[in-house]
């Protein structure tokens, strides 16, 4: 199982030398399609563009050759890459993320069940200490640490997206790269439409 903690500490470093914050590091796919999810944004903007997303991939790609290389792989078995904005309706990942979007909604999804509640939907509050208040809907104010949240991620409304403007609903844009020696016979083949850029070649 991949150790999320070191290919943060490995990845945040590349992220920040292009002036992106890290938003989360993420494994999905399980056994079947491995994929090491990585997203960032700019500061300013909250997103990445194309091009940001595939020159992150790039700096994360030659740091983990080199630590190859050097006999330290942090990830010696097959995978896809996978390198994106958060979105508009992002996750929420830090503890600054509950104070910048507080008045907004978002889904919280706990890891044990509070007042017989797994999920709370409703508009944040905002965070003090490692204590997040969300005014839940059709319930009560409820206040959780952040170390009973297992998920949570904002809601699309029209607040939202009149805050955000003018950054697409349409979602992030996204950059993916597989190894060469995944494809051999078309290690390059890239196939791009309005929203999103695949590249295929990574380990």
């Amino acid at each position: 199982m991949a150790d999320i903690a070191l290919l943060t500490q490995l990845i945040e470093p590349e992220a920040t030398a292009l002036g992106f914050d890290l938003v989360r590091v993420k494994m999905t796919g399980g056994k079947s399609d491995p994929t090491l999810q990585i997203m960032a944004e700019r500061p300013d903007t909250g997103q990445l563009t194309i091009d940001d997303c595939a020159e992150l991939s790039r700096r994360v790609s030659e740091s983990f050759d080199a630590l190859e290389a050097d006999g330290r792989d942090p990830m010696p078995d097959a995978y896809r890459l996978e390198v994106s904005s958060p979105g508009i309706d992002r996750p929420l990942t830090r503890p600054k993320d509950y104070a910048t979007w507080a008045g907004h909604e978002a889904r919280i999804t706990l890891v044990e069940k509070i007042d017989n509640r797994k999920i709370l939907t409703g508009d944040l509050v905002g965070i003090d200490g490692d204590q997040v208040s969300i005014d839940v809907r059709g319930h009560t104010r409820m206040t959780v640490g952040l170390a009973a949240i297992h998920d949570a991620k904002l809601t699309i409304t029209d607040r939202l997206l009149a805050a955000t403007a003018p950054l697409s609903s349409d979602g992030a844009d996204e950059f993916e790269e597989v190894s060469p020696e995944a494809d051999a016979d078309h290690p390059h083949d890239t196939d791009t439409n309005d929203n999103d850029a695949l590249s295929e070649g990574q380990k």
